[in-house]
């Protein structure tokens, strides 16, 4: 029987991927034992024990990226990270240790390596993190999401997708979509989308071009996010949701989308064929413009920043491809080119090859 630690969190960037790979495990190994190394303040401390796994924790400690008190403390908390990090291993009997990025994610490369246990790693971003930069120097097992991705060792396995999303078939649940939503099927839809929080620009736009996206024929679906306030003008073709707990049958029903390019949107987009208009988080590293770029590049996607994302963008630019049905079907063709459904599946394979004595790393030798 197989023990194995992913370690991963923060967000749901880390840990849904994480989680999808869990599942995988399980589906595979029944009788494996699924440990999850996370902190007590991250997504993780929710989402782990809610879907049946136990939940190892450890002090949340954020890279430092200036010189200050943290960064000064920093050294002697990753010490001490790491060194529980390495109890758990010993303790548990851990057989491999399989990392999504995030703060959890740097102690348990380290421990990993110092006590001499395969390591795999999982890169959900294009642009990778400084943990994931750091683990690939202890492996050559690492998978990433996007094919631009450039990490030691990366290797194209997809993004570990959720279950609903990796067996959707969109055609055979379109009509149900149509019904959940209360939508017009003689209608083409646009889905907009945030993310769970949602995005101010996305949503001011939108909820300012309304009657524009209206009068050119399609019906919009707004889903705005927990944080958004935004009134419902109550306008026939318009569905304006605070969160969607069903993002399956919205993906099902869009012909076209408008969102975020966080990487799991990205690539659950990409996964079923929809093509988007991608609106990058304006704040952070860059990683979101990285993340649409094979989507882009293949021509199933368009990009748009923030600050040019206005009524007077959705009247020059997004209205003429709405109006050109047969462009976005091209785009969507494009789009499934870049996708793939069977990330989980891969990143699984590349953790039991990584177990394997026959391709265990030898970093000495590098």
């Amino acid at each position: 029987m197989t023990t194995y630690l992913l370690a991963g969190g923060g967000t749901a960037g880390h840990v849904n991927p994480l989680l999808a790979v869990a599942d995988r495990i399980r589906d595979r190994e029944p009788d494996a034992t699924i440990l999850v190394l996370g902190t007590k303040e991250g997504l993780e401390s929710r989402l782990v024990p809610l879907r049946g796994y136990e939940l190892l924790t450890i002090a949340r400690l954020p890279f430092p990226r200036r010189v200050n008190g943290a960064a000064l403390r920093f050294p002697a908390g990753f010490r001490a990270a790491v060194s529980q990090t390495r109890r758990y291993l010993t303790e548990r009997g851990v057989d491999v240790v399989v990392g999504f990025g995030g703060y959890a994610s740097a102690p348990a490369y380290v421990a990993a390596f110092q006590a001499k246990v395969p390591l795999a790693i999982h890169e959900a971003n294009a642009r990778p993190g400084i943990a994931n930069k750091l683990g690939a120097l202890f492996t050559r097992h690492v998978g990433v999401a996007f094919r631009s991705t450039r990490l030691r060792g990366g290797q194209f396995v997809g993004m570990p997708l959720r279950r609903e999303i990796e067996e959707l078939d969109r055609f055979a649940k379109r009509t149900e979509g149509i019904k959940f939503f209360g939508l017009d099927p003689a209608k083409p839809i646009l889905l907009v989308t945030g993310g769970s929080l949602g995005a101010r620009k996305i949503n001011t736009t939108i909820s300012q071009s309304v009657t524009t996206l209206l009068g050119a024929g399609w019906q919009v679906l707004h889903i705005a996010g927990g944080t958004a306030d935004l009134q419902d003008p109550r306008l026939a073709g318009y569905t304006l949701l605070p969160y969607c707990d069903r993002m399956d049958l919205a993906i099902t029903v869009a012909d076209l989308a408008v969102a975020r390019a966080g990487a799991a949107t990205v690539s659950e987009l990409s996964a079923v064929g929809v093509p988007a208009v991608y609106v990058p988080y304006p704040v952070g590293n860059g990683e979101q413009r990285y993340n649409a770029k094979d989507a882009m590049d293949a021509g199933g996607a368009l990009l748009v920043e923030d600050s040019i994302f206005t009524p007077a963008w959705i009247s020059s630019q997004l209205l003429p491809l709405l109006g050109d049905r047969s462009l976005i079907a091209e785009m969507a063709a494009a789009s499934i080119t870049v996708g793939t459904r069977n990330g989980a599946d891969l990143m699984v394979d590349l953790v039991t090859s990584a177990q394997s004595p026959a391709t265990a790393t030898n970093i000495e030798a590098k």
